[in-house]
This record gives structure tokens, C-alpha cells and sequence, in this order.
């Protein structure tokens, strides 16, 4: 193999590529092994790139005459305790640890630090174990060696480092948010916002830590509140802001006792004094539409201060007042328009709009919502047969409640009166007692298939609300990956800061991966991304050469996307090294 260079006549450029001679009834032919690109576009990286890739040429055939000679002891046998597996498809999340400068900021940090340990090689391990094999962080250690890279440090650094974690969290996300922004770029303007919870196996709650005086110092984080599993034991809760890529941008975690409608505001300070953002526009689901959120976003808070960011919210159209159920079930003003849906369906929906000054109540001085402020927001409602089929469907089961429990019939108990359940078993107590309440039935029956959605953003219109308000799909997806794909629940840990660091490193991972979708163009799911690297593995061969037995699309879309040649089925610990060593 040599590097060989073609002159372009029409440009004058030089285009390099290896290139492989042999013969053909006595003629020389020559066969492109690999093309490497334009000359002018190395200049500004190899002082000289034809030396550069002469060495390159070489050392392949130097490496290749190696293999061509390599024996094969068929008789041998393995010693006990033999684990030559070896995983070498974290390459790619690594390569993307490389574009968003994570070794650089762990570096910073350490520098200042006296520790023997590195907390980039701890956090990188961790990382690695999360994205294709996710176990506990005792297992990860024991796992270690499954990677190429060199982790040196004893189980007890992974402990302590996951408190300097916790103490990074903040900052780490920081400059992620600029590492994206400079990669692939984002609409810091437009967030998507909602909350889960995570639950610990414990039977207990965080007892909170008073002092002397009886003034709370520290209030426990896994507390008893509504699980979205409607699991009884305690949770945190964990708030996610993500961009209109699908890419998160920040996140937090507060107490599973609190509600979640209250700790939307703090985080989107916090996110706008961090990442610079003069104004942000949160969608979210109707669960955090509240009158202090509203305000807030609206350019209004306690003290009448005028703010610049705005939303995009959901509306219970049953939670509303008389006049908006009114506004929503008058047939007058509706007009039918089309949309493609999420998998490229063409979807006909029918809506109408108005702008409406709105009057909502805050708290005053004196902690008694007597303050009232009135506030212009566009309210649009849209009707949809199939989300109207889908609400009728749901209340066909409370058509016969006894054979029923408190599982499975989670949603209907509002239309069932005298339901009780058995506390240890779940199930209805007395089925001979239930009645439908038919009334109620009967009143919300009218409002099936109507949704509304309220915005700050007047100047839009229906149809552009509509289309931002569905991106929500992609933070609801984003927390099915965190948990079932990367399981960052249940959490086998018990001090808060070692916590905080679980969940770091599991946010960390789920950008990791958001932006791999992104490099890729959405071209393989997460959990075809996840199998297809975890199963290229290599076996240890001879000497220092290993061999490899899979590859398929989505690995070849990496080698594309990277520039890896993951294409060989033996390949020397040299080459492997190289790849590992990725720099974009």
C-alpha cells in the first residue's frame, strides 16, 4: 500500500488516497484501499501531510506483513479465570467525550484538587459502564477491564469521586450547554420542561436535620410522594429542561414529597443566569400551568417587575372555568387544518383560537392570594376524533368496576362512587356497593376529544403553537431511555452528594447519546445504538492482536460518521490505541 496524490485539473487540488498496487497479466494495476481527502484541507493540522501519511502507509504495511505471519497454536488452552473479551464500540461514545470537551473540564478541576486519583478516568469509566452495560457502581469497578482504556484507581476513589461530582453538577452542565451550542448548535430560547421521580428501595423517608434553634438546616431528598410508577416506596424527583433537538440542557432533583409544580421557577433562573440566556420559553404539560408559573413567565411576578420570557402550556379543559368549557364546546369559529405527526403521517385536526385577558391571583405580603393581575394570553383548543375515541375507551372499564383493582383502575375511580380497596392486596373491597356516577360521565362526556393549549406567544399562530407543544414526545422519550435503557432506577446509594453524582453521570450519558442521534440524523434507535456497540467486542488473539466477529449497519454508519475503520476482523492493540485516541 502507498499514498498516492491526484492533481485535479479543473481546481488544482491534490486529492490523497492509499492506495494498493498489484498485476494483472503482467500489467500493474492499482486498487483505492482508502480516501483520505483534499491536501489543502491538512495544512492547517499536519505540518507535513504527505510525511504524515507516508508514515501511515507504512506502518499498515508493516502491520500487515505481522499478520500475514501470525501462528495459531490450535492446541492451546485457556488459563482459569480467563475474561479476554474486550469491548472496543465505546470508541464512539468516547469520540463524543472528545467533541464536548469532558477530559478538558474534569482537568480544570483536578488541578486544584489534591487527590491521587482522576476524576475524568473515574467519571469516563462510570460514563462507558452506563451507556452499554448499566449495573451498580461496584460492578462497574469489577467490570472495568471490559474496556481498552486504562482504568487505574480502587473502588473506594469511585465512591469519593462521585461527592466532587455532585459538587460539578452545576458546572458540568454549564459547559455542556456551550460544548452543544458550538457542536451543533441550539435554540436557547425555546425549553421543554417536565419532571419524573426515581424510587429507592428503602422503607423509609430522609429524616430532616434540624439545628439547636429548631430552624430546618437540611431537608431529606427521598421522600414518599406521587410516584409515576404508583410505587408506595420514596422517590426523588428529578426536573428536565431539553431543546428543541431533543438534546437536554439542564436538569435538578428535589424532594419526592414537593410538588412539582413549584420547582419549575428556580431551575429556570438558575439556567438563565448559567447559560446566559436573556429569555427562555418553557413548554410544558398542564401539570405545571399554575398561576405563580404563568406570572412568572409572563413577564410578571410579586413585585410587578417586567421579565422577558414567556410559555407554552397545557390546559385542562375539564379544570377550567365555565367560561372556557363554554368558549370550547361552541361550534362557532373552528376551521379543519392538516399537520404530518412525529412518523410522517399526514394528521387533520380542528382548532380556533382567541387572545383573552386572563386574571389570575398571587400571593401578597401577607401569604394570601389576594393580589389579582391580569394578563393577554392566546388560548387555542384543538379537537381530535382519535384522542376523543381514546377518552371513551379509557372509561369502558368502569363499566363493570368489580373486576377490577387499584392498579388497573387508576384513572376511573372519579366516576365510581363508594370504591374502596384492601390496603394489603389492592383490591376492591366491596364490588357490591359501586355505582356508576352517571352524571358526571354524562357532563364530561361532552368534552371528549377537545385538548387546549394557553401561550405568551401571541404573535404565533395555532398551527405553530400546536406543532411546538407536540415536541414534548421528546423529553417524555427522553426519560423512557434514562430509565429503562440506561436504568438509573432503582439508585443503590444512600448519601445525597454520592446521589447527585448517580444522576450527573446519567444525564451526561442521555446528551451523550441525544447528540450521537444527531450526528447520525436519527438514523438507528437508542436501544439499536446501545446493542450494536456493546456486541463489538474483540476476543484476545495472539500476542497483541485481537479478533472481532460483528458488524452491521449501525456500525458502519459510525465508521462513516467518525472516520473509524471498524471494518477489520483482526486488529493489533496499536490500531485499536489510534482509535481510541479520536480528536475532532
Amino acid at each position: 500500500m502507498f499514498l498516492k496524490k491526484t492533481k485535479n485539473k479543473s481546481t488544482g487540488k491534490t486529492f490523497l488516497s492509499f492506495v494498493d498496487g498489484f498485476r494483472v497479466d503482467g500489467k500493474v494495476k492499482h486498487k483505492t484501499v482508502e480516501k483520505i481527502g483534499y491536501l489543502e484541507d491538512f495544512l492547517d493540522i499536519y505540518d507535513d501531510p504527505i510525511a504524515h501519511f507516508k508514515q501511515v502507509a507504512k506502518e499498515r504495511n508493516e502491520e500487515s506483513k505481522t499478520l500475514s505471519s501470525l501462528e495459531i497454536d490450535v492446541q492451546a488452552v485457556l488459563d482459569e479465570n480467563t475474561d479476554n473479551r474486550k469491548n472496543l464500540g465505546y470508541a464512539v461514545p468516547k469520540a463524543v467525550c472528545s467533541m464536548l470537551k469532558l477530559r478538558e473540564f474534569f482537568q480544570s478541576k483536578q488541578r486544584h484538587l489534591n487527590i491521587a486519583y482522576n476524576l475524568n478516568n473515574i467519571f469516563s469509566m462510570l460514563l462507558f459502564n452506563r451507556f452499554l452495560c448499566p449495573s451498580s457502581k461496584k460492578k462497574a469497578y469489577e467490570t472495568r477491564h471490559f474496556f481498552f482504556d486504562k482504568f487505574d484507581f480502587s473502588l473506594d476513589d469511585v465512591y469519593r469521586s462521585l461527592s466532587y461530582f455532585s459538587k460539578y453538577s452545576n458546572e458540568l452542565q454549564q459547559h455542556l450547554h456551550e460544548q452543544v451550542c458550538k457542536l451543533i448548535g441550539r435554540d436557547d430560547e425555546l425549553a421543554y420542561y417536565d419532571v419524573t421521580n426515581y424510587y429507592f428501595e428503602i422503607p423509609y423517608n430522609d429524616e430532616d436535620e434540624y439545628d439547636d434553634n429548631g430552624d430546618l438546616v437540611k431537608a431529606g431528598t427521598r421522600k414518599k410522594g406521587p410516584s409515576k410508577e404508583h410505587r408506595k416506596t420514596p422517590i426523588i424527583q428529578m426536573g428536565l429542561l431539553m431543546d428543541t433537538n431533543g438534546i437536554p440542557m439542564a436538569y435538578h432533583t428535589f424532594p419526592g414529597n414537593e410538588s412539582e409544580k413549584t420547582n419549575l421557577l428556580p431551575n429556570i433562573k438558575r439556567v438563565k443566569r448559567d447559560f446566559d440566556l436573556k429569555r427562555v420559553v418553557v413548554v410544558a404539560d398542564r401539570g405545571l400551568n399554575t398561576s405563580d408559573n404563568t406570572a412568572f413567565l409572563s413577564g410578571r411576578n410579586h413585585d410587578d417587575m417586567k421579565r422577558n420570557d414567556g410559555y407554552v402550556y397545557g390546559q385542562s379543559v375539564l379544570g377550567a372555568s365555565n367560561e372556557f368549557k363554554e368558549w370550547v364546546i361552541d361550534s362557532s369559529g373552528y376551521v379543519t387544518d392538516k399537520e404530518v405527526d412525529v412518523n410522517g403521517n399526514e394528521i387533520t385536526f380542528t382548532h380556533k383560537s382567541r387572545i383573552y385577558a386572563k386574571k389570575i391571583k398571587l400571593k401578597g405580603s401577607d401569604g394570601k392570594r389576594n393580589k389579582t393581575i391580569e394578563i393577554y394570553q392566546r388560548q387555542m383548543v384543538y379537537y381530535s376524533n382519535k384522542y376523543a375515541e381514546k377518552q371513551r375507551k379509557e372509561r369502558d372499564l368502569i363499566a363493570n368496576p368489580a373486576r377490577y383493582n387499584k392498579a388497573t383502575s387508576y384513572g376511573a375511580v372519579d366516576y365510581i362512587n363508594n370504591i374502596k380497596f384492601v390496603k394489603e392486596t389492592g383490591e376492591i373491597s366491596d364490588g357490591q356497593a359501586l355505582s356508576l356516577d352517571l352524571e358526571k360521565i354524562q357532563e364530561e362526556e361532552k368534552y371528549d376529544g377537545f385538548y387546549a393549549i394557553v401561550t405568551s406567544e401571541k404573535h404565533l399562530s395555532d398551527k405553530e403553537i400546536h406543532s411546538i407543544y407536540r415536541g414534548l414526545w421528546k423529553i417524555e422519550e427522553s426519560f423512557k431511555i434514562i430509565k429503562s435503557e440506561f436504568k438509573t432506577r432503582p439508585v443503590h446509594l444512600t448519601l445525597d452528594d454520592h446521589i447527585d453524582g448517580h444522576f450527573l453521570i446519567c444525564f451526561t450519558t442521555l446528551v451523550i447519546m441525544r447528540v450521537l442521534e444527531h450526528l447520525t440524523d436519527y438514523k438507528h434507535s437508542v436501544k439499536d445504538i446501545r446493542e450494536s456497540l456493546l456486541r463489538y467486542s474483540c476476543s484476545h488473539l495472539e500476542k497483541n492482536y485481537y479478533l472481532f466477529d460483528f458488524r452491521n449497519d449501525v456500525i458502519r454508519t459510525f465508521e462513516q460518521v467518525f472516520e473509524f475503520d471498524f471494518s477489520k476482523k483482526i486488529m493489533s492493540l496499536k490500531k485499536i490505541k489510534n482509535i481510541l485516541k479520536y480528536k475532532k
